[in-house]
């Protein structure tokens, strides 16, 4: 098991937060499934999935045994579109690929977390909003109850949702803060860097610490994120697959 450095003891004799295992971001949506976000899954055998009204992402163990990907088939049905990570993007025969992309997984390490005062957290009233703003600037998969996943923030200038950040995928110990999206009009101002500050600072407040995920070719993405204080971890490949017809 790989594990975080353990936190030096204070002057008090106390230490802060415990080791945390990296290993779980290897396959982030399993743990994830397997603990903090348990009521959203569904499962069939060996595979899991969000409720497709939360999330389009799915999961299998680490190794896929035999028949993962046949459970997962099961699991969704045919004809399927659905979002895979971690470490199996290498689809069966039968199956489609209907979009695949690389990416970066970054870990927050220097980020200099704290809220911001001007942020409101939105609800499902909101969801109408975001969504709206989703279509618009296309920071990944949002879905009608993507919102319940965590806390996300938003900014808004004249009573319109301009800018939001929230927290998607939960492997233990970690918090993935997702959908970091401004609109056109209102870019250059700082609002997303902002709104990853304020969301990483819920996260250390309940005791986890921030990961993100990044399309490689989002340069100008990594770029605010590294000034930020993340660093890229690991590169991972993002799969949009569809199960057989049959």
């Amino acid at each position: 098991m790989t594990t975080t450095p353990a936190p030096a003891p204070t002057e008090s004799g106390d230490t802060a937060a415990p080791a945390r295992d990296v290993a779980v971001l290897d396959n982030p949506a399993w743990h994830a499934l397997r603990g903090a976000h348990r009521r959203f899954a569904q499962e069939h055998g060996l595979a899991l999935r969000y409720d497709p009204e939360v999330s389009p992402f799915v999961a299998l163990p680490d190794g896929a045994p035999a028949g993962a990907f046949d459970d997962l088939a099961a699991l969704v049905g045919p004809g399927v579109e659905l979002g895979l990570t971690g470490p199996l993007t290498d689809v069966p025969d039968g199956w489609a690929i209907g979009w695949a992309g690389d990416g970066v997984q970054m870990v927050a390490v220097g980020v200099d977390a704290q809220p911001d005062d001007e942020a409101v957290v939105l609800g499902a009233a909101d969801v109408p909003e975001m969504l709206d703003l989703v279509d618009r600037t296309q920071p990944g998969p949002f879905r009608p109850r993507t919102v319940e996943l965590g806390t996300y923030l938003g900014i808004r200038r004249e009573g319109r949702l301009v800018a939001m950040a929230g927290e998607r995928m939960r492997p233990p110990g970690w918090t993935e803060v997702s959908a970091v999206c401004t609109d056109p009009d209102h870019r250059g101002q700082g609002l997303a860097a902002r709104l990853v500050r304020a969301v990483a600072h819920g996260v250390r407040e309940r005791g986890d610490e921030a990961i993100l995920h990044a399309a490689s070719a989002n340069e100008d993405a990594i770029r605010l994120y590294e000034r930020l204080g993340f660093e890229v971890r690991r590169p991972v490949r993002f799969v949009v697959a569809r199960t057989p017809e049959g």
